[in-house]
């Protein structure tokens, strides 16, 4: 029964994988209002870390990097860290184990992660060139 169980896991990976994929790749989040808007930007008129996220995400899905970098610069060059450490953690959860991503441990790249977004999100709110870049653009 155990194999089951690992097949079960894998399956519901590929099906939450699958349908992430295509929602975010048939639906464009700047034409459709299925998307929730940021509740900061919507409340304040700034931009928090995460503005753009949801449009860049759409475009690197359909193989745009450079659009999806004028959106959230942050989040594209974050998305390949979190892919490691959620793909270190699907494979604890399917086979068992135990491994580690130790950069998610170290108090340095913790708080010099945290340091850099607070930095970013203020420049991003900046209307100043070249700070206006950092803000999302579509």
């Amino acid at each position: 029964m155990p194999d089951s169980n690992k097949y079960f896991k894998i399956g519901l990976i590929l099906v939450l994988a699958g349908v992430f994929f295509i929602v975010y790749y048939t639906y464009d989040p700047s034409e459709n209002g299925f998307f929730i808007p940021c509740p900061f930007h919507y409340l304040t008129g700034f931009h928090c870390p995460g503005c753009g996220s949801q449009r860049a995400i759409h475009l690197l899905f359909r193989g745009d990097i450079f659009g999806a970098f004028r959106f959230n610069p942050l989040m594209v060059l974050t998305i390949p860290i979190l892919v490691y450490g959620l793909g270190i953690t699907i494979v604890n959860w399917i086979f068992g184990t135990s491994y580690r991503f130790l950069l998610f441990y170290s108090k340095v790249f913790i708080f010099g992660y945290f340091a850099l977004a607070v930095i970013y999100w203020v420049l991003r709110n900046i209307p100043i060139y070249p700070f206006n870049l950092l803000a999302p653009t579509g």
